[in-house]
């Protein structure tokens, strides 16, 4: 039960855990995530129905045989407006079940991880959990490398430095929303790609800064690939995807190193 008259004593209750499995890699798993899963009487995760997830790939030689694990899958994804009260009844019903389920691990006195790409607390679906969780038990959040740290990382480019701003947006903006936060920053970071692309090409170039805008795919994975944005087709960008432009440029960097650098990337990891 989540109501405080109904809960166990605090020496009842097992302990939720909320494990950032960092960008993609395996080896980007920090000390703390691997002790926590080793610990784990549960591991939960999320996923959209009928996938794997990748967060479950990240860990996978960190579970134990036969460790036992829940799966939390999405009710939809795409499928319906995100601000239709559709989408946000059958999110909102979706989330508080998956909470019921972990809390009726936590009355056992078990310890529950559940994974979340990047970090937890940085456009995690953990976070639904947190609010619902985290004031009736004993809730810990394992930081993990950002998916956009692991984006520039990858391709290495410098981001930001000195008194460069830097903005984090997120893609699903309408264009002059992108193109009046843009114009306010050095640098950027556009997160939520996908069908969103066209719109983040018009609006880095209202803003003038397309020409050193990097397009970068799963950063830090197989199959990893970084390209200036100016040269990707318009074709919707899959899930593990970002644009970075950088800020670091006005006395260091300039566009033109940009395909240097692009030159000298890996392809793939």
């Amino acid at each position: 039960m989540l109501s405080g008259a109904g809960r166990a004593a605090p020496s009842q209750q097992g302990q939720l855990f909320g494990v950032g499995t960092g960008p993609g890699d395996p080896e980007l798993l920090t000390l703390k995530a691997v002790r926590t899963l080793a610990q784990a009487d549960v591991v939960a995760w999320f996923a959209k129905a009928g996938n794997v997830s990748n967060a479950r790939r990240v860990v996978a030689e960190q579970l134990r045989p036969g460790q036992p694990e829940l799966a939390l899958y999405y009710p939809v994804t795409t499928e319906l407006p995100r601000h239709s009260s559709a989408y946000r009844d059958a999110i909102t019903a979706f989330y508080d079940e998956s909470a019921a389920r972990l809390a009726e691990h936590l009355e056992r006195g078990e310890q529950v991880a559940v994974l979340s790409e990047g970090d937890p607390l940085f456009y995690g679906s953990w976070m639904h959990l947190h609010v619902r969780l985290a004031s009736h038990y004993t809730t810990t959040v394992i930081p993990g490398v950002s998916g956009m740290s692991g984006g520039w990382s990858s391709a290495g480019l410098p981001i930001c430095q000195g008194d460069d701003v830097l903005s984090i947006l997120p893609g699903t903006l309408d264009e002059d929303g992108l193109v009046e936060r843009l114009g306010r920053c050095e640098a950027a970071v556009i997160m939520k790609v996908g069908r969103n692309l066209p719109t983040i090409r018009r609006a880095l170039a209202r803003t003038g800064q397309l020409e050193r805008a990097l397009y970068v795919e799963r950063a830090t994975m197989a199959g990893a690939q970084s390209i200036a944005l100016a040269e990707r087709d318009d074709a919707p960008a899959p899930y593990f995807s970002i644009v970075l432009v950088p800020g670091w440029h006005e006395s260091h960097y300039r566009p033109e190193a940009l395909r240097h650098l692009l030159n000298k990337a890996p392809q793939d990891e």
